[in-house]
């Protein structure tokens, strides 16, 4: 028996990560003690968990105010206040990221959403980011829009570990590991070392659902009905069918005899938001090996309190019967595209509204 639930789902081959960092979380050894007592092996952060561990606390107003009374601005000093805890993260992450040969304990921080439609200016923030945090378990989240595609390639092409986050849309994924092997062949071109580099392609969970089911909620027929609370995990579990296609070919092996890595799909966005389903149905239903899920704490505690401790694999089956279910989705009248679409520009939105919060609340915050 493994020695926590939390070590059986490791043991299933899912990587267990906290999707949640603070400096708080640091000074109180919480998140080494997360490490050993919860298999955490990484951890991701983004605008709106900044957002409430800088704005939602004291613990940052000395280094703040003394910033504030240098003149710095207000977005280095954000950015000085997250790579403080991002450094100290990978710190502690860091002697098991070695032992393991680099193959885990990855920190993750977001280039600024506002970027999201540029891509220059992203590859530029990203290339700031690792020569501020100068870790090698450093990930540079970049969202996967349209302009993230090229620069997820760029970044990859110079040895750039990147965190590919807001994936909602198949299509958008098979683009996204795409730009990966398109990478990671340039970088091969160069005599880039395939094995320094590491990628998670992060899809979001929850959110789906959540916005199918007030689209199901609308038409209100018995099949639709019986299509809630089902679609996001359909989602995600033909992702990882693309995903085991993609990395098993030709074109892939090239690159591992070089030693390329696969770039894992992450499920993110695992809290469950509808009280009527399981707290951890995004944690026992993705469970599959070379995966990774970034649970938010409670889900964590939840996970350790009632998961299961020998968690199941999903199957070559159920990858298809997840097809079934989006086939489905469209019959009843709900637009798979129209969905992604709306659940991309809604998250760039989301984050791109904490961000301009936890700026302005630094700059009305006393010197």
């Amino acid at each position: 028996m493994p020695i926590s639930n939390l070590h059986g789902l490791a043991a299933a081959g899912v990587s267990v990560w906290s999707d949640q960092i603070s400096k708080r979380m640091l000074d109180s050894g919480e998140l080494s003690r997360r490490v050993e007592e919860d298999a955490v092996t990484g951890v991701t952060s983004n605008p709106t968990i900044f957002a409430g561990a800088i704005g939602g606390s004291d613990d940052y107003h000395e280094k703040l105010h003394d910033l504030k009374s240098a003149g710095t601005a207000s977005e280095e000093i954000v950015k000085s206040l997250m790579a403080d805890d991002i450094t100290r993260a990978c710190d502690v992450l860091g002697p098991v990221h070695l032992a393991t040969g680099g193959r885990v304990c990855f920190v993750s921080v977001e280039v600024s959403p506002t970027l999201a439609s540029d891509t220059e200016a992203t590859i530029a923030e990203a290339r700031d980011w690792v020569k501020q945090v100068r870790r090698d378990n450093l990930l540079v989240k970049v969202p996967a829009t349209a302009e993230g595609i090229p620069a997820i390639r760029a970044l990859i092409g110079e040895g750039i570990s990147v965190n590919v986050t807001l994936i909602f849309s198949l299509d958008r994924y098979r683009e996204v590991i795409g730009a990966y092997l398109d990478g990671l062949e340039d970088f091969q071109r160069v005599g880039g070392d395939l094995s320094s580099v590491f990628s998670v392609a992060s899809f979001f969970v929850s959110r789906f659902d959540t916005e199918v089911d007030a689209r199901l909620d609308e038409i209100a027929s018995n099949d639709a009905h019986d299509l809630k609370g089902q679609t996001a995990v359909a989602n995600a579990r033909v992702a990882y069918g693309i995903f085991l296609e993609a990395f098993s070919d030709g074109r892939f092996q090239r690159l591992t005899d070089r030693g390329a890595r696969p770039q894992k799909p992450l499920w993110a966005s695992t809290s469950t938001k509808n009280l009527a389903y399981s707290d951890l149905l995004y944690v026992e239903g993705l469970v599959a090996t070379d995966t990774v899920n970034t649970m938010p704490l409670a889900t964590m505690d939840a996970y350790q309190d009632h998961g299961d401790p020998e968690p199941a694999a999903f199957d070559a089956v159920d990858i298809v019967r997840a097809t079934d279910t989006l086939e489905k989705l469209e019959s009843v009248g709900v637009a798979y595209d129209t969905v992604v679409l709306t659940l991309e520009r809604e998250g760039v939105e989301k984050f791109t509204t904490s961000w301009l919060e936890l700026l302005e609340g630094v700059e009305s915050s006393p010197g």
